[in-house]
């Protein structure tokens, strides 16, 4: 497999063959691997000596579900650390077939170029005419241009802007910039090199072959009828992740105006079951099962329509449905799911956005659940407002400009639709993951414990970090539910495919411990060491159940013990 280099400020362009180091990596892990390896932890997250890293899974193109995820990284330039952010949609299948496992962008370059990917070459094309699109017509245009089977990756207006809540948005099967590879600021990063997108074209040709052709066959039947049978997989099946809302709602964790009230009155209204509700009535383009990825046998997406049956989104989904609505007291789904479309459209995050509007709410900036002006302040992020680049620059940074305390943030990046004052557990997450306050790196509401009480959280948030690791190296993480402690079939996955001899599932966690350890050296080079929950979250009871984020200092401490990690890799040259 290769990795394409892409340097903006040359313009050259050059194959590699990818390390064999690196053989086995893909996704989250290879992204991470390459940011300690390549990148200054003490560059500017915009300027030059920065790279951004995108990435396919090694076990796409052999008929693995799941897999054509792509990872993004750099240096984030919210956080100040490493950034990793994946996405679904079509580029991963697409990358895999030209051969490519990673594609790395470097140096800067005036202007606007988009970087097209086909069979017989790579070049850099001149890009003006996109300059200031949004990304639904920006990915129209291109994909009219080169083939509506090519994939396309882009970032819309804010990240040209290089604010701080723009995310890198990826084409889904329908041809819909809907995919978005959406924290830590990397679609700025994207936007400081210069490069407005990269298109891949469908005409590759490259497909890897099984060590153990027979005995793959075998492993992959194996681990898709374990994840189609297993009802944690089919609960995202029937409801995407919108099924989650009113469980979170019960346990007291689901954010209401502006993470100060867990007891949102219309929680009903905005729920999954409102939403498939609200489908079954309308018809039309509206569908409660979507897959964001081809292949994929979960099919978490959906798509909502409006009350004529007109697509609005695709997907809409519980992190928007809480932070663009119960955090802003916002209850129509049709409401947020509009707000969504203009977040993806502008290019930004909109669990940043929507924590970044709860804290103008808090200064007066908005009432709560007014969806209008929370519509009128996404357009001034979009144009690049006064106002507009204050709220897209993220929570942090408005809390600072409006005066704001109560601001849902660790290491920079916002909190998304998980509490720490309700569930426990997920404090630990957001204080400890080197990705800032990141659900995505452990989602801990499902363990069982005593969620009410913080004994007990340090130890599940670590083991979940490890093992999403490794799931986001290689597959979609909701993988993980579907495999559960069955295990054994992702050993049997990797021998036959890889030709790797491991006896056991030991595997597992060392990858994904690997990738932690050098993720957390790199925010050590940078002085990114953050690692504890607002002070306000930690004095203020969080209505309704009077629950504070009371973890004490010595479980944060023991967090990064040798004992369960071993040996960190050296912390890399600052410069």
């Amino acid at each position: 497999m290769k990795i394409l280099r892409v340097n903006m400020e040359t313009g050259s362009i050059r194959l590699e063959e990818l390390s064999e180091k690196y053989r086995l990596l893909g996704n989250r892990g290879l992204v991470s691997s390459l940011i300690y390896n390549e990148v200054s932890p003490t560059c500017s997250p915009i300027g030059p000596n920065n790279k951004l890293y995108i990435a396919s899974s090694p076990l796409e193109g052999f008929g693995v579900t799941s897999t054509g995820r792509i990872s993004v990284g750099a240096k984030s330039p919210l956080t100040g650390g490493i950034k990793e952010a994946n996405a679904g949609g079509t580029a991963g299948s697409r990358m895999a077939r030209q051969g490519l496992r990673a594609i790395a962008i470097e140096g800067a370059s005036e202007g606007s170029w988009i970087l097209r990917i086909s069979s017989s070459g790579s070049e850099l094309l001149e890009a003006s005419e996109y300059a200031g699109l949004g990304t639904y017509e920006t990915t129209k245009r291109l994909l009219d241009r080169y083939g509506r089977d090519s994939s396309v990756i882009s970032i819309g207006p804010s990240g040209e802007k290089l604010l701080l809540s723009a995310g890198v948005f990826v084409s889904d099967v329908e041809g819909d910039s809907s995919r978005a590879a959406a924290r830590g600021g990397l679609g700025a990063v994207m936007g400081s090199k210069g490069l407005k997108a990269i298109v891949i074209q469908n005409d590759g040709n490259y497909k890897p072959k099984p060590s153990d052709k027979e005995g793959f066959i075998n492993a992959r039947l194996a681990l898709h009828k374990a994840i189609l049978e297993n009802p944690g997989a089919q609960a995202y099946t029937n409801y995407g992740t919108m099924g989650i809302l009113l469980p979170l709602h019960a346990l007291g964790t689901l954010p209401g105006k502006g993470f100060t009230d867990a007891d949102f009155k219309g929680v009903e209204s905005v729920s999954g079951e409102k939403m498939l509700e609200n489908m079954a009535k309308r018809g039309g383009e509206g569908k409660p099962v979507h897959s964001c990825m081809p292949g994929c046998v979960i099919r978490c997406s959906n798509v909502y329509a409006d009350k004529n049956g007109k697509k609005i989104v695709s997907p809409l989904e519980y992190e928007t449905s809480a932070l663009l609505g119960t955090n802003l007291c916002i209850d129509d789904l049709d409401v947020i799911a509009k707000l969504n479309r203009k977040c993806n459209d502008y290019g930004i995050d909109t669990i940043e956005t929507g924590a970044a509007l709860g804290v103008a709410a808090h200064a007066g900036v908005l009432e709560w659940g007014d969806g209008k002006k929370a519509a009128d302040l996404i357009d001034e992020i979009g144009q690049g407002t006064p106002l507009g680049r204050i709220l897209g620059s993220g929570a942090v940074i408005a809390g600072k400009v409006l005066g704001v305390i109560k601001v849902p943030a660790v290491k920079g990046q916002a909190m998304a639709g998980y509490d720490p004052r309700g569930v426990k557990s997920m404090g630990a997450t957001y204080a400890m993951t080197p990705m800032g306050a990141d659900h995505t790196a452990a989602v801990t509401f499902r363990a069982p414990i005593d969620q009410f009480k913080w004994e007990g959280g340090i130890d599940v948030s670590r083991n979940i970090q490890v093992t999403v690791a490794f799931y986001d190296t290689y597959f979609c993480s909701f993988v993980a539910r579907g495999v559960g402690t069955s295990t054994h079939l992702l050993r049997e996955l990797f021998n036959t495919a890889f030709g790797t001899d491991y006896q056991d599932d030991s595997f597992i966690s060392e990858i994904g411990k690997d990738c932690i350890k050098k993720e957390r050296m790199f925010n050590l080079a940078a002085g990114v060491t953050e690692e504890w929950l607002p002070e306000w979250m930690r004095e203020e009871p969080l209505e309704p159940h009077g629950r504070v984020a009371d973890i004490p200092a010595s479980e944060f401490e023991r967090f990064w013990d040798k004992s369960f990690w071993g040996e960190f890799p050296p912390i890399p040259k600052r410069f």
